[in-house]
């Protein structure tokens, strides 16, 4: 079944199934819906793995920017609207990357007519059980509106219900050159992000989302602790090196003394 439709908003393509011969449902994006009137100040309350899984998420991200000093900025759970028409619709991403970076020190909205402001280049859901369905059914739609480069969707417990063979571990949407909001990729792992040019992995036993070099998951990205423990580790490996250098210059030293002396003494 394909349904084709363009308006302001893209199109959202579902082209995650074409490997086992599945459907490749495309359908329309609109610009704006009642449904998407996002209230300021309004949060829903997030269990314990929720928070932890996107906490984490946040920190390797942020970790990542200030490591490459790249002019973006990374925010959890903040307001993203797109319609100025229509100022109150949005979105909230569990987490988002924008870049570059919104201008201010504080930025409560990110606003996209608003210059300085752009939409994500990648954002991300956690699913919980009382957002699986506004993830899985409305999450793409918006994103796509809004103007998104890339989403992912992460669902550890699998609870989320769709149209098309849900629920998955991981999906990834990423928007095509011709304006298509298309989910490139749906299982359990790892999967390509191409606006980071890094792999994305399920770790902890399926219960946390990270960013590595490799596929394999063996070179995740760090986080700040853990990126300052490997510079402690690399510290005190080279304070280590230095001084078993310096010893082996003091043992040499004191070899060639010994032979001078040695000599003296004939």
């Amino acid at each position: 079944m394909t349904a084709r439709a363009l308006r302001r908003g893209g199109i959202v393509s579902d082209m995650a199934t074409r490997a086992s011969g599945g459907v490749d449902v495309v359908f329309e994006a609109p610009r704006w819906s009642e449904r998407w009137v996002l209230e300021d100040g309004v949060t829903m309350p997030e269990s314990d793995p929720h928070r932890l899984t996107c906490e984490l998420l946040e920190d390797v991200l942020r970790t990542w920017v200030r490591r490459t000093a790249r002019d973006a900025r990374v925010f959890g759970n903040i307001a993203l609207r797109w319609a100025e028409e229509h100022p109150r619709v949005g979105v909230d991403p569990d987490v988002c990357l924008v870049e570059p970076a919104p201008p201010g020190p504080e930025v409560r909205s990110v606003l996209t007519w608003v210059e300085g402001h752009r939409a994500p280049t990648v954002a991300a859901e956690v699913v919980s059980r009382d957002t699986a369905r506004k993830d899985y059914q409305e999450g793409p739609a918006k994103y796509a509106a809004s103007g998104t480069g890339e989403l992912w969707i992460f669902d550890p417990d699998r609870r989320g219900r769709g149209v098309t063979g849900e629920p998955w571990v991981l999906q990834v949407w990423r928007r095509t050159r011709s304006g298509e909001f298309r989910r490139e990729y749906a299982g359990d792992g790892p999967a390509y992000s191409e606006s980071l040019g890094a792999w994305l992995v399920v770790t902890d036993d399926g219960t946390r989302l990270r960013v590595a070099d490799d596929e394999g998951g063996e070179r995740l990205w760090p986080t700040e602790a853990e990126a300052e423990r490997a510079r402690a580790e690399a510290e005190r490996a080279r304070a280590e090196a230095e001084k078993a250098r310096a010893d082996a210059l003091a043992a040499q030293v004191e070899a060639l003394t010994a032979q001078v002396e040695a000599l003296k003494g004939r």
